[in-house]
């Protein structure tokens, strides 16, 4: 067998790799595997899968069963001194850096590099990371464990085609939708628990859009009708998740028609700059003291998931029938309707029938943006309803403002 250059680039990086992770182990003063053993763990993967494409696989598979069976009789040795440490971290991740050092004559460089180093953070973060775990709650688990249920047990089943008398009501895309807004809001709670009590003004907002920008502006308006001193932090929250919300419209355009992002994005980015400037103003005008904390439930419910994707689908059913019964013009209605209360059903739908070429490009960003004027619309009724006159003020004018801007893009934009 001839050595490449590629070859010998490989061990080398190889051995690399094995330091960096080794050195971790090292600092952390653990006593099974070091800076040298796991260089020479990761070089052994690349030896050994180099020599599998000469001999075979089983070359490979008796390597890892040697480097396992080592590191197991180190842990054993150990049991009987001082320095007896119980956990397996340092031998799982003697075993993963002997796979990536496996991937390398394979061509998987990029992989393996990455993999070498999520198992160097994983393993340099183990307070932080059981800080985080210890603050979690038992709804918390629960909430990651439906996110599971609903994203790794039921979307895979679910069959991928159209059904329907438009062929627009497609199962697995539904449950796909349902998947990546649970995911959202899931990832922007535990975001809140890692951060802390102490959040500011502006997080809070900023929160408050990526988990539900409705339920933000229903709780700090319900807490200006008691406390209408708080009413001008409330409404640079309740600004600030507006705008967000524009920013999330963004990210699911791009995930669900990346192709079409170019020519939809910009009236929008555009709209949320003007929601961004007025956020500023609004933050550097009012009071800035702290707000009380948000609802620290979370928000993966796999009963709210189910009542999305219906609704998802239904605005999905009821835009293409409105297109092929009134043409254009009749999907406005929609976009209002279904933006009363959820951006997500109108934003994802629309980025699907724009990727499928049943929409227009021109069509489909200003069906969002209607969609958007409607669940501001909404949101200042319930700030009307449930807060202070302070506050509904407050979000009258700032709304107000986004709302003309709103307008003059649908009509002058080219």
């Amino acid at each position: 067998m001839n050595l490449a250059p590629t070859d010998l680039t490989n061990l080398a990086i190889a051995i690399g790799l094995g330091l960096v992770v080794g050195l971790q182990r090292q600092w952390a003063d653990e006593e099974v595997a070091g800076a040298r053993t796991f260089a020479i763990i990761t070089l052994l993967g690349a030896l050994s899968s180099m020599l599998a494409q000469e001999f075979g696989g089983w070359v490979v598979a008796v390597a890892l069963i040697a480097v396992t069976s080592a590191l197991m009789m180190g842990n054993v040795v150990q049991l009987g001194t001082d320095a007896a440490n119980p956990g397996m971290t340092t031998e799982v991740a003697g075993i993963a850096m002997f796979m990536v050092g496996a991937l390398l004559p394979l061509g998987q460089r990029p992989v393996a590099v990455v993999a070498a180093g999520v198992v160097a953070v994983l393993l340099q973060w183990k307070q932080p990371l059981h800080a985080f775990v210890d603050k979690l709650s038992h709804a918390d688990i629960q909430a990651a464990m439906r996110l599971a249920l609903i994203g790794l047990v039921i979307l895979p089943i679910l069959p991928d085609r159209g059904f329907g008398p438009y062929q627009v009501i497609n199962p697995y895309q539904i449950w796909t939708m349902v998947v990546l807004i649970v995911g959202i809001s899931l990832a922007a709670h535990l975001a809140h628990l890692a951060l802390g009590d102490k959040v500011g003004t502006v997080l809070a907002g900023i929160l408050g859009g990526l988990i539900s920008s409705t339920a933000t502006t229903v709780g700090y308006a319900r807490q200006t009708r008691e406390q209408p001193r708080i009413s001008g932090v409330a409404a640079v929250v309740i600004v600030i998740a507006a705008t967000v919300v524009i920013g999330r419209v963004l990210l699911e355009i791009a995930v669900v028609a990346p192709g079409l992002f170019g020519s939809t994005a910009p009236p929008l980015i555009a709209l949320g700059l003007l929601m961004g400037l007025i956020s500023f103003g609004a933050f550097r005008l009012m009071s800035r003291e702290l707000a009380e904390k948000p609802d620290r439930e979370p928000p993966s419910n796999l009963r709210a998931a189910i009542v999305f994707g219906l609704l998802y689908g239904a605005v999905l059913f009821a835009v293409a029938a409105a297109k092929e019964r009134f043409g254009d013009t009749g999907l406005y209605a929609v976009a209002a309707l279904s933006g009363l209360t959820d951006m997500d059903a109108i934003t994802l739908s629309t980025a699907q029938l724009m990727k499928d070429g049943r929409v227009g490009v021109d069509i489909g960003w200003r069906l969002i943006m209607v969609g958007a004027v409607s669940n501001l619309t909404f949101k200042a009724a319930a700030v009307a309803v449930l807060g202070s006159r302070r506050l509904a003020g407050r979000i009258a004018l700032l709304f107000g403002l986004t709302l003309v801007g709103a307008a003059l893009l649908f009509v002058f934009w080219p």
